[in-house]
């Protein structure tokens, strides 16, 4: 197998590993949201350990990358793709972090706070997973339509956590006493709104992957 051929192979299985790190993204995600509505402490905990292999993974795509840079010494579009490859694994990561801090929130909310979640956090959680499925196709695809359409859903999900942010905050006004337990709902928002914030981050290195260009999506 000449050097052409084993290196397409390998950039092959490298966009397989960063779409199971988004796979494995989004699965966090919905869990910890769920955990969160129905304030599963042990559930919380299990995906604070199962975000160590998604670090795992982003290890390994980082450590793949970084070799076949090293051996090929690739061209300047074979350059550019896995330096896209490094820079949507770390979002992919953060993503995933992300998710990890919401299952924090609820180990410290507990299993009796006796406050109800906020559904704007659920529904901000569905965008999320909208987007990082828009993510993982235009990537795979190449597609920059697909890709703008990230910091469309970006502008939505940060218009709803401001107007959550804003309920909350009148909350507390009114519940003084829960207002610890409170702010753990602002900081899960928070988080899925930052979830967002990496997937266009995403989209932004698709568009530079195609164009060879950096492209700011939120202008």
């Amino acid at each position: 197998m000449v050097g052409r051929e084993m290196f397409q192979i390998e950039i092959s299985k490298l966009k397989s590993m960063i779409i199971d790190l988004a796979n494995g993204a989004g699965e966090q995600l919905e869990n910890a949201v769920t955990a969160l509505y129905s304030s599963d402490v042990n559930t919380a905990k299990q995906l604070i350990e199962d975000d160590k292999k998604l670090d795992k993974i982003d290890f390994n795509i980082n450590e793949a990358a970084i070799l076949l840079i090293a051996r090929q010494q690739p061209v300047a579009s074979d350059l550019r793709r896995l330096i896209v490859a490094i820079r949507i694994s770390s979002d992919l990561e953060r993503m995933a972090d992300n998710a990890k801090n919401i299952a924090k929130s609820t180990i410290h909310l507990g299993e009796e706070h006796g406050i109800e979640i906020h559904q704007s956090i659920k529904d901000m959680k569905d965008i999320a997973l909208k987007m990082i499925d828009i993510a993982v196709k235009a990537y795979d695809n190449e597609d920059i339509t697909l890709a703008r359409k990230l910091a469309e859903l970006d502008d939505v999900l940060d218009g709803m956590y401001a107007t959550m942010l804003r309920e909350l905050l009148e909350e507390t006004a009114t519940n003084p006493q829960k207002i610890q337990h409170i702010m753990q709902m602002a900081f899960s928002g928070r988080y899925v709104e930052r979830f967002g914030d990496h997937a266009t981050n995403i989209g932004e290195d698709i568009m530079y992957l195609v164009k060879g260009e950096s492209t700011d999506l939120n202008r």
